[in-house]
């Protein structure tokens, strides 16, 4: 499956914890056991449908044993999708590689590692039924992140900039979703939406610029939580008002990557149909035509996620 992630090492290289090119690239992944390794143990089997995490922490370092696995200092990153076969390492076999049940398909499987990255920042943001939510970004991790809290009973005020994103959102469950493209103001359009224009309860801005991080502290209440889950390109400026931060009690946190423990909860969400890749995949090409895919969406034509059929 085709990821904003992909296009960036295909644009501009790589993120060097992630992958160092020459490198097969592609974390997104479902397929078949087709052999093992002889040290494989367990119940996995040749023919077994599986869906491997595109990470594995160590278990055993200090942000491993405070519960931030997700900053496991031995991190261990896999990649290789976009390939007929990939070598999974045997620390993600044994503690990040998961079953697919009968129901679930290749492609929905596929979803998983995102939609882990989605709920641990639901989790992390403290996000409650009944809260009022702003999502900055209706690409294909705002509109996850929209439609698992909509399935949450969260309120949700969607920002997006094409009209398509704007449709996307409201099919989402967004109760409000606006172009900023045609808004005078974004953030007064969204403050007089929430009660006593006192701000949203929090808002997770995954566009990763420095205007719309801005944004998502002038849009948040007293007590809030902002959570910028879009990073921002190395040496970008970002200025805030420390005296709405600290008066006010703003919480900022980030989001980064995923955990087994969501890995997990995904393919469980995905089992149950909370969410369906048909939601989501509007491309389906063989390996072969993956450049000029990737080609196609840099001048941003629409497509959300594209799966590509080895």
């Amino acid at each position: 499956m085709t990821c904003g992630t992909d296009l960036k090492v295909y644009q501009r290289g790589y993120h060097a914890r992630m992958i160092t090119p020459p490198a097969v690239f592609g974390h997104e992944l479902s397929g078949v056991v087709e052999s093992l390794g002889a040290d494989v143990s367990g119940t996995l089997r040749i023919g077994d449908r599986v869906v491997p995490s595109n990470s594995a922490p160590c278990g055993v370092c200090l942000f491993c044993r405070k519960g931030r696995s997700n900053l496991c200092e031995d991190l261990l990153f896999n990649n290789g999708a976009y390939a007929e076969y990939i070598r999974i390492p045997g620390r993600i076999v044994r503690d990040n590689l998961l079953e697919i049940p009968p129901h679930v398909s290749f492609v929905d499987a596929a979803m998983v590692e995102p939609l882990a990255c989605v709920l641990r920042g639901i989790d992390e943001t403290g996000i409650r039924p009944g809260d009022t939510t702003v999502l900055i970004g209706c690409g294909p991790i705002g509109l996850k992140f929209i439609r698992m809290l909509a399935c949450r009973g969260v309120n949700v005020i969607a920002l997006g900039k094409r009209p398509s994103q704007i449709k996307a959102a409201e099919k989402m469950g967004a109760r409000a979703a606006f172009d900023v493209t045609t808004l005078s103001d974004a953030v007064h359009t969204v403050r007089r939406l929430t009660e006593g224009g006192r701000g949203a309860d929090s808002v997770i801005e995954a566009v990763g610029l420095p205007v719309t991080w801005e944004w998502a502290v002038q849009m948040v209440r007293c007590g809030g939580t902002v959570n910028l889950f879009g990073g921002c390109p190395r040496g970008a400026e970002v200025h805030f008002d420390p005296t709405a931060l600290h008066y006010s009690e703003i919480t900022i946190k980030s989001t980064f990557h995923h955990t087994p423990r969501f890995i997990r909860e995904a393919l469980a969400s995905i089992a149950r149909g909370e969410i369906s890749a048909n939601e989501f995949v509007n491309a389906e090409i063989p390996l072969r035509e993956l450049p000029s895919m990737f080609e196609h969406m840099k001048n941003r034509n629409g497509e959300m996620k594209v799966a590509v059929i080895p």
